[in-house]
């Protein structure tokens, strides 16, 4: 039997073959199978370039639920903004399982961003009030981007506000957002401005603090925070993890990097409650999802391969059947 041609998809390709909803539905299949035992992850290996702040992950998956295994490569150089190159960069091979046959290469970064979001849509979907129509967002980067499109696609939103440090990239970010999702996005000028009656909030930044006060934050909010994954880094205020209902990508994973919940921990009396709920779970009905309205619910994401895995998976399934990519002679 003849292997297909290798598929090789861009970051435009990636966008058109997997629009949000899709990366959702994906995004709940890997979960799903996560929890049931059927996915394969060995941690991640990280390694660093001397004298470029960098990050370099690589990350392997194996799926028996659909029969694919796939390795992502991100690259992530803070010096890179000032060379006006792209902070993270990334590829992803997807191959079969049953026979060890590469499928296709992907562009990494655009699909790390769409399964990131996908997977906080798949949260917001499960944990946040039906209710919900108003967003707030930290960070004006790509992620976030993805988070407040994610958001919009499980609830109807009537306006968001996003907060950034750098004031132009906000204004930016919510006059491209405003025109791609058709409702109001505002750039907010400071924290408690975007908090201010926001029902879902998602932090995507890479600050080593947290991005808002505590008291600012409302009963009944669900949060998002997806943009640290080292443990010396918080976007989340303890006060906050501390009073909220935690639900994380997996435990083990959130022990080692999940830094807004181990800098909440109190000393070292590890809160178990913090670590024991996974979005699998939930998405089996095994655990409730949202428990009151009043409750602040808190999904805490590092980011794992099989979110890789199912989001390559089938990003490459709808670019065959609208025939997007570039087949690749082997």
């Amino acid at each position: 039997m003849n292997a297909p041609p290798l598929l090789f998809l861009s970051s435009a390709a990636v966008r058109q073959a997997l629009p949000m909803a899709a990366a959702i539905e994906a995004m709940v299949g890997a979960f799903k199978d996560l929890a049931l035992g059927s996915a394969t992850m060995p941690p991640r290996t990280r390694l660093s370039a001397s004298g470029n702040k960098s990050v370099i992950l690589v990350t392997p998956a194996l799926s028996e639920g659909i029969s694919r295994l796939g390795l992502k490569f991100l690259t992530l150089y803070e010096s890179n903004r000032a060379a006006g190159l792209p902070l993270i960069q990334a590829l992803v091979i997807l191959a079969d399982a049953q026979t060890g046959t590469p499928l296709a290469i992907l562009d990494g970064a655009a699909l790390t961003a769409l399964r990131t979001g996908a997977v906080s849509g798949a949260a917001t979907n499960v944990l946040a009030r039906p209710e919900s129509s108003v967003a707030a967002v930290f960070g004006a980067g790509v992620q976030a981007r993805a988070q407040l499109e994610a958001m919009a696609s499980v609830r109807t939103l009537r306006e968001a506000r996003v907060y950034d440090k750098d004031a132009a990239a906000a204004s930016a970010f919510a006059r491209e957002m405003s025109e791609r999702l058709g409702f109001a996005v505002r750039a907010a000028p400071d924290a408690a401005s975007a908090l201010r009656g926001a029902d879902i909030v998602g932090t995507a930044t890479t600050s080593r603090v947290p991005v808002f006060d505590d008291r600012d934050l409302a009963e009944g909010t669900h949060i998002n925070a997806v943009g640290v994954y080292q443990p010396d880094r918080a976007e989340i205020p303890p006060e906050t993890v501390r009073r909220a209902r935690v639900v994380i990508d997996q435990r083990e994973a959130a022990l080692e990097e999940a830094g807004d919940l181990l800098q909440a921990m109190p000393g070292d009396k590890a809160g178990r409650d913090f670590f024991d709920t996974t979005l699998g779970d939930v998405l089996l009905g095994r655990i409730p999802g949202r428990r009151s309205a009043g409750e602040i619910t808190l999904f805490k994401s590092v980011g794992l391969a099989v979110q890789d895995l199912y989001a390559a998976s089938r990003a490459c399934v709808e670019a065959r059947g609208l025939g997007i990519g570039i087949e690749l002679p082997r």
